[in-house]
């Protein structure tokens, strides 16, 4: 399927120079987004309902909060300000989802769907900009143990930075230099290690929490001719309760790499397609956002369900889509439309991953990245 010379449909994820605006992907007879609020976030009326989901409007500078349950006429319970093109988020046990924005991460009370304060990061990233080259925040994760965040900081032209958050004190307490670009962040299921994987630099750098060395490991499966240039990158990356690692590539290779040992390991993949999003369901079972082709001959948008066995379902989407999460029970995926390309859209594919029922649309935010489940 890949060629070193891909196509132009896709190619913010090979680096270099900022693309033009992407254009959304509007549902049909469905409103427009909320528009971000400039007045300071308030008090919700009511409680965040269990089940709710939390995005990421890239598109916006707001979180915004959606009821998937299809029998009900509005999806959209409202949004919350946060800062410049937010782009990954992670909620706490305790209902606190911290945002990783152009500007710093934000702290959101989703009981009560306030803002309580934003975290400035200590990287120097320079002005502040929207877009998929933008610097700042991008992937984001929380130790086990809920004491620190780790957010994966871009720096437009140089290496990035894996900021370290005191969750108690809502401050930087650590910077360590990661690969470039990094599109997301992992930890060890012990929260010894965290794992920055640099779009860019075709590598996973592990930084250990105590006393934050760090090793370099390159993922590279199709090699790393063609550099910043190169459509063959890691992307996103899901970490096993075994602590090995799987990053996903172009619907074709699975990479698992065992970071205790540095070595990788390559599994064939089935969708045919460029591959960002994805995460593992509870039972071990993997899903990947298959954003769309790069070569003509490639498939279209898919979520692929691989067990922990390796077989594969592939689900046709329609459109771009860019990240997924999962219910509590595993039984229904949550896969965001706003891709960081042309053809985005403002909503949230449902698939249900038992296979009885056809996949479904919602409205979401403002061309929503990141999700998570309350």
């Amino acid at each position: 399927m890949v060629a070193l010379a891909a196509a132009s449909v896709l190619a913010g994820c090979a680096g270099g120079a900022p693309a033009s605006p992407a254009t959304p992907r509007t549902p049909d007879n469905a409103p427009a987004p909320p528009a971000p609020s400039s007045a300071p976030s308030k008090p919700s009326a009511a409680a965040t309902p269990h089940g709710t989901l939390l995005v990421a409007d890239f598109g916006a500078d707001t979180v915004t909060f959606v009821d998937p349950d299809p029998g009900h006429d509005r999806h959209t319970l409202g949004s919350v300000e946060v800062g410049t093109a937010p782009y990954g988020l992670v909620v706490d046990d305790g209902g606190i989802a911290w945002v990783a924005t152009a500007e710093g991460v934000a702290v959101v009370d989703t009981a009560t769907r306030t803002r309580l304060t934003r975290i400035p990061y200590e990287t120097r990233t320079g002005p502040v900009t929207t877009g998929e080259y933008r610097g700042g925040g991008m992937g984001i994760a929380l130790a086990p143990d809920g004491r620190h965040v780790y957010v994966g900081v871009n720096v437009p032209g140089r290496d990035g930075v894996l900021e370290i958050v005191d969750t108690a004190a809502h401050e930087v307490t650590g910077t360590v230099p990661v690969g470039r670009r990094p599109f997301d962040v992992d930890v060890s299921p012990d929260g010894t290690e965290v794992y920055a994987t640099g779009h860019d630099s075709f590598d996973v750098t592990a930084v250990d929490t105590a006393d934050r060395t760090t090793r370099r490991f390159e993922v590279a499966p199709y090699g790393t001719e063609g550099g910043l240039g190169s459509w063959l990158k890691p992307h996103y990356a899901v970490v096993r309760p075994d602590g090995r690692l799987l990053l996903p590539f172009e619907g074709e290779r699975l990479v698992v790499l065992d970071p205790r040992t540095g070595r990788s390991t390559v599994e064939p993949m089935t969708a045919d397609t460029h591959q960002h999003g994805a995460t593992l369901a509870p039972d071990g079972t993997l899903l990947v956002v298959g954003t769309g082709p790069i070569l003509s001959d490639d498939r279209g948008p898919s979520l692929t369900v691989r067990t922990p066995a390796g077989s594969e379902r592939v689900v046709p989407l329609d459109g771009p889509h860019e990240d997924v999460t999962v219910s509590d029970d595993g039984r229904t995926a949550y896969v965001t439309e706003g891709f960081t390309r042309d053809g985005y859209g403002n909503g949230i594919t449902v698939v249900d991953l038992t296979g009885g029922k056809r996949p479904f649309e919602v409205v979401a935010g403002a061309r929503p990245l990141g999700i998570a489940v309350l």
